[in-house]
């Protein structure tokens, strides 16, 4: 009895993890990210291919400072960077959401989580506090006890797949036929 009880909760840990770990994205995460690029926008409907001052500042603190704050003085490579996280940050939350490609949406955001993280501490110098440290009995710092969390959700991701709920199921079940 004990082991059929095991056995179904297995099976629908299978179908209920993915579907949680995607609404909770939703509910919490995608806002923060989506809201995030949108300050990172320049002017007009292709204000993603020329990112504000912002954007660069965000991004890269160190260079904008040493550039004066003038992002003409900085180079192809820094637009690329800059223009591939604004997309990311709004296409890898929309992906998730809507469970497709979610395996590597969720691979693209645990990196871009890991970059932000590094950018926060060494590129604008984010003090200890925010920082925090696993096992210190304070479990609310902003990068190592926060975004492991995220990370986990997107872990879970990865392991599990999008979930039948999915646009990755349909096409899979299309591709079946």
């Amino acid at each position: 009895m004990i082991k059929a009880l095991l056995t179904r909760l297995d099976a629908t840990g299978d179908w209920l993890l993915p579907l949680l770990a995607r609404f909770t994205f939703a509910a919490t995460l995608a806002g923060y990210f989506w809201t995030s690029a949108l300050t990172k926008l320049g002017d007009g409907l292709f204000g993603f291919l020329s990112p504000s001052l912002g954007a660069y500042a965000q991004i890269f603190p160190r260079a904008m400072e040493a550039a004066g704050y003038d992002a003409s003085q900085l180079g192809l490579f820094h637009w690329a960077v800059v223009t591939a996280g604004t997309l990311a940050e709004f296409i890898l939350p929309a992906l998730i959401i809507l469970g497709l490609a979610t395996r590597l949406a969720g691979l693209g955001m645990i990196g871009f989580v890991v970059v932000q993280s590094l950018t926060d501490i060494i590129g604008h110098g984010t003090d200890a506090s925010a920082i925090g440290a696993w096992f210190d009995r304070v479990p609310d710092s902003h990068i190592l006890d926060q975004r492991l969390f995220w990370i986990v959700l997107f872990v879970t991701l990865i392991v599990k797949g999008a979930g039948p709920l999915s646009l990755d199921r349909l096409i899979a079940r299309r591709l079946e036929m």
